[in-house]
Parts: C-alpha cells; structure tokens; sequence
C-alpha cells in the first residue's frame, strides 16, 4: 500500500487578506527619507507575513492538509545589498517560534522552493554568492523556527547555458562551496526546458541529494526516455532523508501552451502517474503546483473520493489500493 497525501503552495483561495508574501520595493523604500523608519516598516511587513502564515497553517489543519510550500517573499528585501546592515531575523524571533511550535505540534511538513534566480552553477561568482545568501535566509527561518532544515528547500539545478554537460559539472564544481549546513537544506528538481530528470538524477546521485521528481516537467522535457525506469533510483535518493519521497504535480494549461500550469490537476494524468508507483513506497508526498492552490487541492480530492481505487484517508490523504 502507498499512502499519498498532497500538499499546496503559499496562497489560500478561500482565506481572505492573508498574504504571507506582502512586499515593499527598494524604490519604495528610498523613498522614504528616514532609514530606520523605513526598515521598522519593512519588519512590521515581514511580521504581517508571518501573522499570515500562521493563519494558513491553521487552515490547514482544520482542511487536514499535512503539507505546504512556505512562500519564499516572507522578508522583503532581506538580502538587499543596500540592507545588509539590517538583522532581520531579530524582530521575527516570536512569530517565527510560534509558527515552528504549530508546525511541530501538528506535524506537518512544510518547505521551501527559492526564486529562479538561485543559480549555484552560474559562472558569475555574484551570482553564485548571492544565490548562496539567499539559500542562508530559508535556513536562517527554517532555524528560527525550531524546525531541521533537512531536506526542507527544493531548487532547479540552474542555468545551462547552452552547454548541459558543462553546467552539471559547474553545478558540481560550485557545490564545494555550498556551506554543510546549506548542502543538507537542497533538494533538486528535474525542470522543463533545460535539465531533464537524467540530468537531474546524476547530480543527486554524485552528490547525495534527494531528486523531487516533476512529473508535468518531464512530460514537457524528456528526450523519448520513460520516467519509470528511473524510478527505483529516485527512490533511493531518498534513502538518508528524514522525511518521505516527494514529487511534484500539475497539469499543462493547454496542449499548445504544455509547459504553463493549469488552474487544477487533471486526475487522470496524476493517477497515470501514481498507478505506475503505487506499492514501490510507503508514503509519497505530492506537491500541487496549480493557480488554484488550495481550491485545487480541494477539488482533486473531491474527484478522488469518486474512485473505487482508493481508500480516502482525510482531507487530503490517500491509499492507493
């Protein structure tokens, strides 16, 4: 039997006023002439963000949702290089307590998947550096919080400049430099245009990184390989992490533009996919990637509970018969 239980990213369809990626540009922020006023406002933003997060959990669990992607926007402008004077995690330490206590009093797993713009292999040692600075602030508020940073970040393995064979070996390269602490933090996604789930699959195999495997991303990027002979070794990816194997879901918006996501997850093609898998795991956490967040979520349980291949568990848990 394999237990499935999906997970939403960031935004709540059904709460409302509860942004947890509230933001203030740079510009915005020059524009006001006393700094340090200027910076108690970004701190009250970021403390709304946390307020907001903390709202979501809750909601989650009377939804018995397990499973969220934390916004990556909770500080605005944190690592600003006109900022880096500012110790933002100071002023955050209660709320991000109190989030980490909810989190681990209800188990939930909760994670992160920094911006495009983290690109470790990038050739430019500004780049790298603050991509690297970046890494720090999830870690920084996944310690705040009480929780392991374990496996807790999922990032695309970066540019490829043209090269795929090259950027891997950059990729490697430059994963010397990644502090201990932060290396432990990554996982690594297969994406769907530049590093297919082969590509993908030697680096977390060379370097010990578990592979979140992009379902939609490989349908959109997949050189004629089949996915499920790999399947096994993914799996093993896996092997030394605390928490259990993970993918990520979404459906293509249209058959002309195949590699946006849809507002929800079309069923059939998700249990494609888990028909394929099923008993080769205990557990399998899935990622919804869909515009409608949770609505979607919501909504693909509501056309789960309709099949007779599976035993509904909760609100958003499955056993695959």
């Amino acid at each position: 039997m394999t237990l499935v239980r999906l997970g939403y990213v960031a935004m709540s369809m059904e709460l409302q006023n509860a942004s947890p990626s509230q933001t203030m540009t740079f510009a915005q922020f020059q524009k006001l002439t006393d700094r340090e006023a200027a910076i108690r406002k970004l701190e009250r933003i970021a403390l709304s963000n946390l307020h907001h997060t903390l709202r979501l959990l809750r909601h989650n669990v009377a939804s018995e949702i397990h499973f969220y992607r934390l916004t990556s926007r909770l500080i605005p402008l944190a690592n600003h290089e006109e900022l880096l004077d500012w110790d933002y995690m100071k002023p955050l330490k209660g709320s991000l307590r109190e989030i980490g206590d909810f989190v681990k009093e209800h188990q939930l797993r909760v994670d992160f998947h920094p911006d495009h713009f983290v690109l470790l292999n990038s050739t430019k040692k500004e780049v790298f550096k603050n991509s690297v600075q970046t890494l720090k602030m999830h870690y920084l508020l996944l310690k705040g919080m009480g929780i392991d940073p374990t496996h807790r970040c999922v990032m695309h393995v970066g540019g490829n400049y043209k090269d795929t064979e090259k950027s891997l070996e950059q990729f490697v390269e430059a994963w010397m430099d990644v502090p201990k602490g932060i290396q432990k933090m990554v996982m690594l996604e297969n994406d769907d245009t530049s590093f297919t789930l082969e590509d993908t699959l030697y680096l977390c195999q060379k370097l010990g990184i578990p592979l979140v495997f992009d379902y939609h991303h490989h349908l959109a990027h997949h050189q004629d390989s089949k996915w499920i002979q790999h399947w096994d070794s993914i799996v093993q990816t896996w092997e030394h992490s605390p928490l259990p194997i993970k993918m990520h879901i979404s459906s293509p918006k249209s058959e002309k533009e195949f590699r946006h996501h849809s507002d929800y997850v079309d069923v059939d093609m998700f249990f494609t996919f888990l028909n394929e898998i099923k008993g080769s795991v205990h557990q399998i956490d899935c990622m919804i990637e869909a515009k409608r967040k949770d609505a979607a979520l919501f909504r693909l349980m509501r056309e789960v509970k309709n099949r007779g291949d599976v035993t509904v568990v909760d609100g958003s848990s499955f056993i695959l018969k």
